[in-house]
C-alpha cells in the first residue's frame, strides 16, 4: 500500500522468491525508500509462491514523492542533470542487485504509476509476455562491445607542400590531401574488418544482438565511436566471449575495442520484434 502523497515507482519485473526478498530487505530505492515486491494480487502475507511462473511474477517497486514524480515535475527534472544522475544510478543499482540473484527485466527509468493497483493492472496485462521473456533470459547476461577510432588514427597528418623542384605548391597540396584521405580511409577499413571479426565471434557465443547508435559528444571524448553493439551471452560462455574479443583486439592497433559488462539485460528486456512494450506509466 502506498504512503500518503506518494506514487508507485517500478524498477523491474522478476519472479518473487524468498531469497530475493531477503536481499531486497537490505537495499533501498530512490530517496532510500524500502523496496517491495508488487505481485499480481495484493495478498503478500503468505510465502512466496513457487508453483507456477505466473504466480510468482512481480514488479520490484518503491514509493516516491508525488510532488517529484508527477508529470509536470518529471518534465522539469529531466533538465536537471544532477537529479537525473541520482535517479538513474539508483535505478541501475536496484536492477543490478536483482540481476545478480534472479532473472530480471529492467524497466525504463521513471516508470511510475498512480498507485499499486494501477501497477498491478499493467503487470497483469503483460504477464504472459513477461514470463516468457524471463525464461528466455535465464542464465544469460548482457555485454557491450564498442569500437573507437583512436585520436592519433583519425587525426590527419599535417599538409606539407613538397619542395619546389619536385612539384608545384598547388600540386603538392593536392597530393598531401589525397594522402590524408587514404590514411583515414584505411582506418575506417580496419574498423569494418574489426566489426566483421566481432560479429563472427559473437555468432559462436551470443544468442541475441542489438545494434545501438554510436555514441557522440562527451560520452566518447576525443575518440570516435563507430560501433556500439549489445550481446546476450549465456553465462557459461561469458569468459570465452570476453577472451576472444580481447584476443581479436590485438590485431587492430589503430582501434580501441572495449567490452563492457556484465549488465542486466537492458537491451533485451523486450523482444526486438516489438511484440510488447515495457508498461507505460498510468496518468
Amino acid at each position: 500500500m502506498n504512503t500518503p502523497g506518494s506514487l508507485t515507482y517500478v524498477y523491474a519485473v522478476t519472479h518473487r522468491t524468498g531469497p530475493l526478498g531477503d536481499a531486497l530487505a537490505s537495499l533501498h530505492g530512490i530517496g532510500r525508500a524500502p523496496l517491495r515486491f508488487l505481485p499480481l494480487t495484493a495478498d503478500t502475507t503468505g510465502p512466496a509462491p513457487s508453483t507456477t511462473p505466473l504466480a510468482s511474477l512481480a514488479f520490484v517497486a518503491s514509493d516516491v514523492p508525488e510532488r517529484d514524480f508527477n508529470e509536470t515535475a518529471l518534465k522539469n527534472h529531466f533538465e536537471d542533470l544532477h537529479w537525473l544522475e541520482h535517479v538513474a544510478r539508483t535505478h541501475h543499482d536496484v536492477v543490478q542487485a536483482i540481476a545478480a540473484r534472479a532473472p530480471v527485466l529492467p524497466l525504463r527509468m521513471a516508470t511510475v504509476y498512480q498507485d499499486d493497483h494501477r501497477a498491478r493492472q499493467a503487470l497483469a496485462a503483460q504477464q504472459a509476455v513477461f514470463t516468457e521473456r524471463l525464461d528466455q533470459l535465464r542464465a544469460h547476461t548482457e555485454f557491450g562491445v564498442k569500437i573507437y577510432l583512436t585520436p592519433d588514427a583519425t587525426q590527419p597528418p599535417p599538409v606539407t607542400p613538397a619542395p619546389a623542384p619536385l612539384a608545384s605548391p598547388g600540386k603538392a597540396y593536392l597530393q598531401a590531401r589525397r594522402a590524408q584521405r587514404h590514411s583515414r580511409d584505411a582506418v575506417y577499413q580496419q574498423a569494418e574488418q574489426a566489426a566483421e571479426t566481432i560479429e563472427a565471434i559473437a555468432s559462436r557465443h551470443a544468442t541475441q544482438r542489438v545494434r545501438h547508435a554510436p555514441q557522440r559528444g562527451e560520452l566518447t571524448g576525443p575518440q570516435e565511436n563507430v560501433l556500439n553493439d549489445a550481446y546476450l551471452i549465456p553465462d557459461d560462455q561469458a569468459g570465452q566471449f570476453q577472451a576472444a574479443i580481447a584476443d581479436a583486439a590485438r590485431s587492430f592497433p589503430d582501434l580501441r575495442i572495449e567490452v563492457t559488462g556484465p549488465w542486466a539485460p537492458y537491451s533485451f528486456a523486450m523482444p526486438a520484434s516489438g511484440q510488447a512494450d515495457a508498461p507505460e506509466p498510468s496518468p
